[in-house]
């Protein structure tokens, strides 16, 4: 092993290192971990240590603003949001809660931390004004095109079919957040998860949480596969999850499947009940079945030149393009050859092929037993060896 390897390893351990830095024993010791505190959520989040929480997941309320009951065509009664704790005085009244809630939930981000915000055309957009004017970075929007929406009774508006997510890092530099790209692709098929989720229904039938008289508990319950979805893409198995609008748990009981830990703040002393039963309930997923598929991304940094020196792939040695219709020679210093042009794996790459930019790691393939075999596959035996 040469000097040049050994320097790479240390230098790709200390990177991963910094990329996943220690929990801090004292902040999570102070934490009510895995408990539903009944009380003002502005309040118990002003109690936390600073920098505190991977993630928050916060449903607040929406300010309807209801003029009056609303009924189906046959005069039966819908049942919606009426309680005191969705009704403001105002647009400002309700601003200055959001603000003062979102400041508080940003105080108690980790700075690699993020915070996903639930709502619906009603708040949604001054939700969000909010989250940038409080220093927060927007990485996305979310439409949940709910597959069983309820319909408009009146017919005088379309049907209010989806709700809108907001999904944003701590503050606009932060360099690392928690995003399982490659475990939300395999779990849309191999497929790219896109920012418009089609496969979710509104919370209903055995999961819907109800009251002694058969009626559901509370007015907007999430769907359980609402939170699955967030926390496997957004989280790491014992990461901590605020929800400072607890209701009856959904974002608990999804937690606790997913052996992440929850804090739950409800200042409602019967949702609060309803959740902590239903969070019992919950049987934990096994620890051997919590791992997601990883990210590549998160891989060591591997220069070819490193399989040169290891011997992986020897100077003279020839690559080939997939189609075979390209060759390049490769060097002592990792670079290639292809007639009167040299560079690396990348740029020659993209010479060949006269564009602008290619991945030389999954371009160029070697001769293996089997035929031809991308390059890659020895970056990741390389991986192994040096036990990256």
């Amino acid at each position: 092993m040469t000097i040049r390897m050994i320097e790479s390893a240390e230098k790709s351990l200390s990177a991963r290192r910094k990329a996943a830095p220690p929990r801090t024993e004292p902040a999570s010791a102070a934490l009510p971990l895995d408990q539903v505190v009944v009380g003002d959520c502005i309040e118990l989040m002003n109690s936390l240590p600073p920098e505190s929480v991977d993630l928050i997941f916060a449903d607040p309320p929406y300010n309807l603003q209801l003029g009056g009951e609303l009924t189906r065509p046959d005069n039966s009664q819908v049942s919606a949001v009426t309680e005191d704790w969705d009704k403001f005085a105002s647009f400002s009244a309700y601003d200055e809660f959001t603000r003062a809630w979102l400041a508080a939930a940003r105080r108690i981000l980790k700075p690699e931390g993020a915070i996903w915000v639930i709502g619906s055309y009603h708040n949604i957009f001054r939700v969000g004004a909010a989250i940038q004017d409080l220093g927060y970075w927007i990485l996305n929007d979310v439409v949940w095109n709910k597959s069983n929406p309820m319909p408009n009774f009146k017919g005088t508006r379309l049907a209010n079919a989806h709700e809108t997510l907001i999904w944003a890092a701590r503050s606009r530099g932060q360099k690392r957040y928690t995003f399982n790209y490659d475990a939300l692709k395999t779990a849309n098929d191999d497929v790219q998860m896109r920012s418009d989720w089609w496969t979710l229904p509104i919370c209903s039938g055995g999961e819907r949480v109800k009251g002694e008289d058969g009626r559901k508990a509370h007015p907007t319950q999430k769907p359980e596969a609402l939170l699955h979805r967030i926390l496997v893409g957004t989280t790491q198995p014992g990461d901590v999850v605020l929800d400072p609008f607890f209701g009856t748990g959904t974002t608990g009981a999804v937690a606790r499947l997913l052996d992440r830990r929850f804090i739950g703040f409800e200042r409602d002393a019967e949702y609060a009940g309803f959740a902590r039963r239903r969070i019992e309930a919950v049987r934990p997923v096994d620890r051997a079945d919590l791992e997601v598929q990883a990210s590549r991304k998160s891989d060591p940094r591997v220069p070819f030149g490193a399989l040169v020196e290891h011997g992986l792939v020897r100077p003279g040695d020839r690559l080939y393009c997939p189609q075979n219709r390209h060759v390049a020679r490769v060097r002592v210093d990792g670079s290639l050859a292809n007639g009167d042009a040299t560079g690396s794996i990348h740029r020659m790459g993209a010479y060949v092929q006269n564009a602008p930019a290619c991945n030389g790691w999954t371009f160029w393939h070697y001769k293996s037993d089997q035929g031809l075999a991308p390059i890659d596959l020895l970056r990741r035996k390389f991986r192994s060896q040096m036990g990256l």
